[in-house]
């Protein structure tokens, strides 16, 4: 694909949290479309953790050092969204064949609402395969050890979010 006619390249999801795995594919997608717009969803039918604020704020901090990702609150649909902001591509990531089945139809979707918009998969890197937002919440919630699954800041968010103290060794 092109990279000057493509325009950046949308990442969107709900990051609630922002994960290692979500960090690996934007890094990914920077190599590949050379920006990516980090397009966190307003409109979610999952019950966040995080306010839309808070993840986005977030994952400015974890990009702060890199202006080729973009990140900022979207609503509404998303290949509206992403004809906005002058994008004709949506960078989805793969974990497992259970991801594909569902990803495949939202692509479906997305593409008879915009046939003009492509949706463009890529498979987690291995380190990263059990790895979702919704397990590392489950983790954490209960007191488990989630550093190293998400950024520093995310995990200090999550241990303040969830009632337990930052460790001092961190």
């Amino acid at each position: 694909m092109d990279k000057e006619n493509s325009g950046p390249v949308v990442y969107p999801g709900t990051f609630d949290p922002l994960t290692n795995g979500h960090v690996s594919l934007i890094r990914r997608g920077c190599e590949i479309f050379g920006s990516v717009i980090v397009a966190v969803a307003n409109d979610t039918p999952k019950n966040p953790l995080f306010t839309i604020e808070e993840r986005v704020n977030m994952a400015q901090e974890v990009f702060a050092d890199h202006p080729q990702v973009i990140v900022e609150p979207f609503s509404g649909l998303l290949v509206d969204y992403v004809e906005r902001r002058g994008s004709k591509v949506i960078l989805r990531g793969l974990r497992a064949v259970s991801d594909f089945e569902y990803e495949f139809q939202l692509a479906l979707m997305n593409r008879k609402l915009k046939r003009h918009i492509q949706t463009v998969f890529l498979m987690t890197d291995y380190q990263w395969l059990f790895t979702s937002s919704t397990i590392v919440k489950s983790a954490a919630k209960l007191g488990g050890e989630v550093r190293g699954l998400v950024p520093p800041a995310v995990y200090r968010a999550m241990r303040q979010k969830y009632g337990y103290p930052y460790p001092m060794n961190s």
